[in-house]
């Protein structure tokens, strides 16, 4: 489209981009200084003293500064402690996981990932690929749903109600002839999951995929991430599942141990 209103959707494109650089550079101006007013903010940006005070109004509003009272001044929130320790954990997870991703994949030939939740999504941080593993994908940085994949399927079943209840009130999408679309017979899988303490997809996600999961504990005991080997169903077969999901376990409980966790 060309014309006035492709010009403008561009101009409020580059409006949007400077709003949020300009934010960004809000929080690396207290950052900086521990503490600053309004004034001082958009003196440092070189904008008007209101366009400051709505940047920061709505830093404020997510959390992200707060405001001492009495004195008219703004210092970093608790949202930017959230985010780097959330980013903290997925480094730490990533990291202390790697060694038993490549043992774990040297060992059973196939490949290996860690995913963590992320809102109502399984995202890999890591992967270790076997010498037999036929598949040069690399899932790292990758979305993959909860109800077709067995990271995914470890992960929901020990996720917040709120997640768990909120994946299975929604339509689920079909994959394969053997994604799992009905919200009971996938409570029963995750069910199963947290008494049996590991899951599994027979080709769920991808035709001729199979793989196998372990959920991995942090400090806390909580569930925080999923450990899981994948391979071709041929040489991966459901019958081969206890026998994977015992090595995948083990890799798993050694993982928690890395993360400070006992139990």
């Amino acid at each position: 489209m060309t014309g006035p209103q492709s010009a403008y959707g561009e101009r409020n494109s580059v409006a949007t981009v400077q709003s949020v650089d300009r934010a960004l550079s809000v929080l690396e101006i207290l950052a900086a200084h521990g503490e600053a007013g309004v004034t001082e903010v958009a003196a440092e940006l070189g904008v008007h003293k209101s366009t400051a005070f709505r940047l920061v109004a709505v830093l404020e509003s997510r959390g992200f500064v707060e405001q001492l009272a009495d004195r008219g001044k703004y210092r970093l929130g608790f949202g930017v402690v959230r985010l780097a320790g959330a980013a903290a954990a997925q480094l730490d997870i990533a990291r202390e996981g790697r060694r038993v991703c490549e043992t774990l994949a040297a060992d059973l030939e196939e490949t290996v990932n860690i995913a963590i939740l992320d809102s109502d999504r399984a995202v890999n941080v890591s992967q270790a690929r076997g010498p037999a593993a036929l598949s040069t994908h690399n899932w790292v940085g990758q979305a993959t749903p909860l109800h077709a994949t067995s990271s995914g399927k470890v992960l929901l079943a020990h996720a917040p109600d709120a997640v768990r209840k909120g994946v299975l009130s929604r339509e689920l999408p079909r994959f394969t002839s053997a994604t799992i679309t009905d919200p009971d017979v996938l409570q029963q899988h995750l069910d199963r999951i947290v008494e049996q303490g590991w899951g599994a997809t027979a080709e769920e996600y991808e035709v001729g995929l199979n793989a196998v999961a372990a959920p991995v504990r942090g400090a806390d005991g909580d569930v925080i991430a999923a450990l899981s080997v994948s391979g071709p169903s041929f040489r991966m077969g459901a019958e081969d599942f206890p026998r994977l999901a015992r090595r995948v376990v083990a890799g798993a409980d050694e993982m928690g141990r890395r993360l400070g966790f006992f139990g």
